[in-house]
Parts: structure tokens; C-alpha cells; sequence
């Protein structure tokens, strides 16, 4: 299976704390399978940025460490002309912004599924093909 994990799973990974995000251990358990092989990942191009701009702001002092390794995992990234403008017509038709309906678009387009930790987005669009929350998430 061909996952798109967006940022809001990413973070509760690296925060790695249920106390303090929900969905840690599934996101966890997700990212552990990524790590393995298990399943290929294909991201949008703004996804290290979006992350580095919480860690940033969350966890200072380790945000270059857990950015490093992110960039050490060497996620693919889908920026073509199809997924923007998949991406664009997400964002008007849901009045939504555009960088949260990029790795939507990028599942579209890449006949793969987004695995989302927003609660927000994901009731917005549940109905949509190519979607999972992740608290549904089994592996």
C-alpha cells in the first residue's frame, strides 16, 4: 500500500508522547512500518517544511535533530502539474487551505491513501475516497 502521511501524524510521532497527543502509539506503530518497508510513502513538497515549522515553534531544542532525521529517511515527494491542480480544486470545492489538501492531492493522484490526524480536515472530507484517520489505522 502507498501512504501519504501528513503532518499532523509526523508530529505525534516525534513528539512521541500520549500524554500529550492522542494517537501517539498508532502513529508510532504507523511510522515503525514505513521504517521497515512495509509500505512505500509518497509525500507532498511542502511536508518537511510544514513539520519543521511545529517542531520549531513545540520543540526547540531538538527540532534540527528530528528534522535530520526525517530528511534521513528520504521520503518521495510528488510535486507535479496534476497535483496542483487536483490540490487546487480540493481547496476551493472544500474551502480549505491549500497546503492541508496537498497530501490529499497527492494521494488522489498517486492511487494511495493520506493517513490524517486532523480531526478538522478528515470530517470535512470523510466521505472522499483516498482518506483514513488515524485513529482507524491497523497496519
Amino acid at each position: 500500500m502507498i501512504l501519504v502521511v501528513d503532518a499532523s501524524v509526523i508530529i505525534k510521532w516525534l513528539f512521541n508522547d500520549p500524554e500529550r497527543e492522542a494517537g501517539t502509539e498508532q502513529a508510532t506503530a504507523l511510522m515503525a512500518a514505513v521504517v521497515r518497508g512495509e509500505h512505500r510513502v509518497v509525500q507532498p513538497q511542502h511536508w518537511l517544511i510544514e513539520v519543521a515549522a511545529v517542531m520549531v515553534r513545540e520543540t526547540p531544542e531538538r527540532a534540527q535533530e528530528d528534522l535530520a532525521l526525517l530528511a534521513a529517511m528520504a521520503l518521495p515527494v510528488r510535486e507535479d502539474f496534476a497535483v496542483l491542480m487536483r490540490d487546487c480544486a480540493l481547496a476551493v470545492d472544500l474551502k480549505h487551505h491549500l497546503f492541508d489538501t496537498l497530501y490529499h492531492a497527492v494521494a488522489l493522484e498517486s492511487d494511495a491513501r493520506l493517513i490524517t490526524a486532523d480531526d478538522r480536515y478528515h470530517r470535512k472530507v470523510r466521505a472522499l475516497p483516498a482518506i483514513q484517520h488515524l485513529s482507524h489505522w491497523d497496519g
